[in-house]
């Protein structure tokens, strides 16, 4: 596929192209999604996480539960799930819940390989295509960059060998940013995962522009830093402005402030409960803040 021009990429990344399903009533709505640079596909801008909260063991009560919040997700227009062999349980019960769902129709699959040495990078690719249950992943990641040349040229040629759509690489909470820039200029890789959210924009100054320039897809992880940054924010009220974009909980507030940034393709809020996805899901239905209202946001959080 070819790649999209930084103009064209833009210039669909501003105007937070929209487009219609129509299974349930839900998804006959428009929904708020983004191009992949690299091949023109669009995806909504709301994923879904699941470390820790898919990580449920054998549970039975938090494995009653996971179906349904990944059903509602799915038909509010969800589409991309990200996990890890790093997180525990969370493929497998993934998996399992994907199968009670007849594999949950539009599912955008994304994982990451985490370890060392071809064959066990390999290995472990294999594993979890096993546990999702999946013929073929969409997205493989190489974890925080462990390894990434050896896993890296593992993924490329399985995308060459059409087993694997894309290929990506992660990075935490300001984790080896470094490194992360020289990749991004360097090799071709489709996305890029890293934090960013309204209390830590150090991504704003390079990571963010270089994915525009080299027309990579961006996935945003720890949108809440993993709930720190609602926990701060319980009890107040939300800003005025707020009313403008339709923001009903600071959960929606922080996640358009996160989307509407031009470069972001989607963030994956990571939840185990129906009530708190229902509202992260809800913003692929709302308005998102322009440059002034994102500034405002900014600014008004920092004071």
């Amino acid at each position: 596929m070819t790649q999209l021009d930084r103009r064209s990429f833009v210039a669909g990344l501003t105007a937070s192209a929209l487009f219609l399903t129509s299974n349930t009533p839900l998804r006959s709505e428009k929904i708020l999604s983004r191009l992949i640079p690299s091949s023109g596909e669009k995806i909504p801008v709301i994923g879904m996480g699941s470390w820790r909260t898919f990580d449920v063991g054998d549970d039975p009560s938090a494995l009653e539960t996971r179906p349904d919040i990944l059903r509602l997700f799915f038909d509010c227009g969800g589409q991309v799930i990200d996990s890890s062999p790093m997180y525990g349980s969370s493929q497998a019960v993934i998996g399992s819940a994907l199968q009670k769902l007849d594999n949950g129709g539009n599912l955008f699959s994304a994982d990451k390989v985490w370890t060392r040495g071809l064959t066990k990078g390999r290995r472990q690719i294999e594993q979890s295509r096993s546990r999702w249950n999946l013929p073929r992943f969409d997205l493989l990641q190489v974890h925080n960059l462990v390894d990434w040349k050896v896993q890296l040229r593992t993924l490329f040629a399985m995308k060459e060998a059409g087993n694997l759509r894309y290929v990506g690489v992660t990075s935490y909470d300001g984790f080896n940013y470094d490194l992360l820039e020289q990749i991004m200029k360097n090799h071709p890789i489709d996305f890029v995962q890293f934090s960013y959210n309204i209390a830590d924009r150090r991504a704003e100054e390079r990571l963010l522009p270089l994915a525009i320039d080299r027309n990579i897809g961006v996935i945003i992880n720890r949108p809440f830093q993993e709930g720190q940054l609602l926990d701060s924010l319980r009890g107040r009220g939300l800003p005025d402005h707020a009313r403008d974009i339709g923001s009903k909980s600071w959960a929606q507030y922080l996640l358009q402030y996160i989307v509407s940034h031009p470069a972001v393709t989607v963030t994956i809020p990571a939840t185990s409960r129906v009530d708190h996805m229902r509202e992260n899901i809800a913003v692929l239905h709302k308005s998102l803040p322009d440059g002034r209202l994102r500034e405002k946001m900014a600014n008004d959080f920092t004071s």
